[in-house]
């Protein structure tokens, strides 16, 4: 099971590979073969903490309704081991149908890369390709007050603290295009 890689966005420590529809059949397949799919290692602890299995659905659902979503909603964060590429986390977006002027991001590094800056490093590269589309004014994020690592990364991509989230239990950042 293979697919195409649409876009790519680079980072000083990792690969931000955006990828079609594939993937999510690889992925649901198993763990063998989305290494396999994405030429890396994948870790026994994938997926990244909330990584809910109904992700798999929304994204199949996004990309049947709009096939440039693909290169938005979903980029997998692949670093170097020792000459083996590991797969270590995912960073990705969507543009919100109720306002489509605001791009909602989120990331997620899996437990033995936390810690080490990646999940920054991945955000603020996606951030800032999110912002070289004119059509987005904003970029917001989402996550639960109890967790304090996810807040500072949202904090290191310029974002502040504006309230409540759009989920129940969450709170929102926003960062404004300057």
């Amino acid at each position: 099971m293979t697919f195409d890689f649409v876009e790519e966005i680079a980072t000083p420590r990792l690969a931000l590979i955006a990828i079609t529809p594939g993937s999510i059949e690889a992925e649901a397949a198993g763990l063998d073969e989305l290494a396999k799919a994405v030429s890396a290692r994948v870790p026994e602890t994938w997926p990244p903490e909330h990584w809910e299995p109904q992700v798999l659905q929304f994204l199949r659902d996004r990309f049947a309704a709009d096939p440039s979503d693909v290169k938005w909603h979903r980029y997998i964060a692949l670093r170097e081991d020792g000459g083996t590429r590991s797969l270590i986390g995912t960073v990705g977006g969507f543009r919100r149908a109720e306002n489509p002027g605001e791009c909602e991001i989120g990331y997620s590094v899996i437990a033995e890369y936390q810690h080490h800056g990646y999940a920054t490093e991945a955000a603020q590269a996606f951030v800032r390709w999110a912002l070289s589309h004119t059509s987005i004014v904003d970029i917001v994020a989402q996550t639960f007050p109890n967790l304090p690592a996810s807040i500072r990364v949202m904090e290191k991509c310029g974002m502040t603290f504006v309230g409540p989230g759009y989920e129940e239990g969450t709170i929102l950042y926003r960062k404004l295009r300057t």
